[in-house]
């Protein structure tokens, strides 16, 4: 989230906030202190502009994407890994559609049934 300071007047006026998580920002592992401890944060933040301006209206989610999107550089990362048979990842990479989908989902909710953190992932992600 670039500078949540600086993100209030906005949220506070469409009354929507939202920050992208990683599976990092639920757990470490081991060589990725750097990214976990920043997710970590965004988490927590999230976590306190929740009960600071969720109650002047403003929906405040943590979506955590734990998986790789479906495009074209991920394909390629993953044909240079693992060979062309693990090439199609349809089980383990998620479509930016149904990203899409979810954020507008969470985006619609009602104050009164709130989602505050929600993980989205593809059914083969190893978690």
């Amino acid at each position: 989230m670039p500078s949540a300071e600086n993100q209030k007047p906005v949220a506070l006026a469409i009354g929507a906030g939202d920050g992208i998580g990683a599976s990092a920002s639920m757990r470490g592992k081991a060589g990725f202190g750097a990214f976990a401890s920043a997710k970590h944060g965004l988490r927590a933040l999230a976590q306190s502009l929740a009960r600071e301006i969720g109650p002047k209206g403003v929906h405040v989610a943590h979506i955590v994407i734990d998986a790789g999107v479906d495009m074209p550089a991920n394909h390629e990362r993953r044909r240079k890994k693992f060979g062309d048979d693990h090439v199609d990842a349809e089980n383990i990479l998620v479509k930016p559609d149904s990203i899409a989908e979810t954020f507008f989902a969470v985006h619609s909710q009602t104050p009164d049934a709130w989602t505050h953190e929600l993980d989205l992932r593809p059914y083969g992600e190893n978690w």
